[in-house]
């Protein structure tokens, strides 16, 4: 089991910490047509700030053929607050380098686009090399 990290993920909590101004983007991914409802309801949270011009929202899905039926491909669901649009397009292009391989720098550039600072990037790289390499 891993050691507790020194700081709260943003996990469940990124809707508030946005509004607040405290995390810049969310990005929530699973296969085509398999968000569980619990994440579709946050999301509707998500999009009706979308609608009233508090956030920003682009998706895509890369289709997955090597699913062999079981999904369609990965769905990908990305919110910015507007005055972080940037963001968006950084998160795509980095998140497509997932198909070339995946680095230590990768996930650090990750967790800065996500809105993590630098210690508690390396804190989770610390663990994150020790659980994957």
């Amino acid at each position: 089991m891993r050691p507790p990290l020194p700081y709260r993920l943003h996990t469940n909590r990124e809707l508030g910490m946005m509004l607040r101004g405290e995390k810049p983007l969310a990005v929530f991914n699973d296969g085509y047509d398999r968000f569980p409802a619990a994440v579709l309801r946050y999301l509707a949270c998500f999009d009706r700030l979308v609608r009233e011009g508090v956030l920003l929202k682009r998706e895509y899905v890369v289709p997955d053929s090597a699913m062999s039926g079981r999904c369609k491909g990965h769905h990908t669901i990305i919110y910015a607050l507007p005055s972080e649009a940037w963001r968006i397009d950084a998160m795509i292009e980095l998140r497509w380098r997932l198909y070339d391989g995946w680095s230590l720098d990768n996930e650090r550039e990750e967790g800065c686009l996500l809105g993590y600072e630098d210690w508690q990037n390396e804190a989770w790289l610390s663990q994150y090399s020790r659980a994957n390499h």
